[in-house]
C-alpha cells in the first residue's frame, strides 16, 4: 500500500458532514471491532444485545449501529450482498480510521480493524447439516473482485494450487482467515473449513430454477481438500472480505450459520434462530476478545 499520497476528492468523496459517502459514517461514528451482516435489518438482531447505543445510521442499503457491550466498542454494518458491496464497506471502513480526513492523506500510525461476518451459508456436506455453525480458515474466492488490486497475486496462485485439475470458469483466488480470531471464535458446536465464495447465488452456486447452470460448481470443489481442510460450504462475502482485509492490514473472521444443505436438499425449518443463536455466541465471544491478539 502506497502510505503517503494525496486523495482527491474523486476518489474519496467526503460528505458535508464530514462522512464518508456510501456508508455516510463519520471516523468518529465507526468502532475498530466491525460486524458485518449481509442483511440490513439484521443489524437491530445484534444491537438490540448492546448495552448502549451510540449511533444509528443509514445511507442507501448500508445500515451501521455503534455502540458498547460493557467496555468493548462495537461497530455492525448491514453490507448488503455480494463482493461489490464488501469492496465498498471495507474500502470505506478502512478510510475511516487510515486516513486523515482534513489533509486527505494516509495516517502516519496505521490502525488494525477487526472484522467479524455473521452470515448465512450453505453446507456441501451431510455432516454439516442445517442450523450447524461454520468458522471459515479460508475464502476461496469464486468472484473476480481482487484481480483489480496489486498485492493479490499470491492469493490467485494460492486458489490455482487448491483447485489443480478442477476446471472453474474463474481463476480462483484464496485468502486465509485470522488464525488467532479463529481460536478465540472456536467451540465444539463449530465446524472449520474453506468458504467458497460465488458472484452469485443461483448459477454461480449450481442452483437451477429455469436457466440450467453450465456446470455443477458444488459437485465440482465437494472433495477438494486443501491443508487438510475441505471445502464446506458456499456464500457471497467471505474471500471478498479476507482479501482486502488482508491487503488493508486488518484481520477478519467469517462465522456462518448454515440454512440449507446442499447435498441434502434441505433448509433450516427456523433460520431466524439459527441466525439468532450464531449473533449471541459470536458477541460472548466478542466481548472479551483483546483489541489485539
Amino acid at each position: 500500500m502506497t502510505t503517503k499520497k494525496f486523495i482527491p476528492p474523486s476518489e474519496l468523496i467526503i460528505t458535508p458532514r464530514g462522512s464518508i459517502y456510501h456508508l455516510d459514517v463519520h471516523p468518529t461514528e465507526l468502532a475498530t471491532t466491525i460486524i458485518t451482516v449481509g442483511d440490513p435489518q439484521r443489524v437491530e438482531r445484534v444491537s438490540r444485545h448492546f448495552d448502549r447505543l451510540e449511533h444509528r445510521l443509514q445511507h442507501r442499503e448500508f445500515v451501521t449501529h455503534t455502540g458498547w457491550i460493557g467496555s468493548k466498542r462495537l461497530s455492525v454494518i448491514g453490507t448488503g450482498i455480494g463482493p461489490d458491496n464488501i469492496d465498498i464497506v471495507i474500502n470505506e471502513a478502512d478510510a475511516l480510521h487510515n486516513i486523515d480526513f482534513d489533509t486527505r492523506y494516509p495516517k502516519e500510525n496505521h490502525t488494525k480493524l477487526t472484522f467479524i461476518r455473521i452470515g448465512t451459508s450453505g453446507s456441501l456436506h451431510a455432516d454439516i447439516p442445517v442450523d450447524a455453525w461454520v468458522a471459515s480458515s479460508h475464502g476461496l474466492g469464486l468472484d473476480n473482485l481482487l484481480a483489480y488490486y496489486a498485492g493479490s497475486d499470491g492469493f490467485f496462485t494460492e486458489g490455482k494450487r487448491l483447485c489443480g485439475e478442477v476446471v472453474l470458469p474463474v481463476s480462483p483466488y484464496l485468502v486465509a482467515g485470522d488464525e488467532t480470531l479463529r481460536t478465540h471464535f472456536s467451540g465444539p458446536a463449530v465446524h472449520t473449513g474453506i468458504t467458497a465464495t460465488s458472484p452469485g447465488f443461483y448459477g454461480p452456486q449450481g442452483r437451477q430454477l429455469r436457466l440450467e447452470p453450465k456446470m455443477q460448481v458444488t459437485d465440482l470443489l465437494r472433495d477438494v481438500i486443501y491443508g487438510g481442510h475441505r471445502i464446506t460450504n458456499f456464500e457471497m462475502e467471505t474471500a471478498a472480505i479476507y482479501g482486502l482485509a488482508r491487503l488493508s492490514g486488518h484481520r477478519a473472521l467469517s462465522l456462518n450459520a448454515i440454512l440449507a444443505n446442499r447435498l441434502a436438499n434441505t433448509f433450516s425449518p427456523d433460520p431466524a434462530r439459527a441466525i439468532d443463536l450464531l449473533i449471541t455466541y459470536t458477541l460472548e465471544r466478542l466481548e472479551d476478545l483483546p483489541d489485539q491478539l
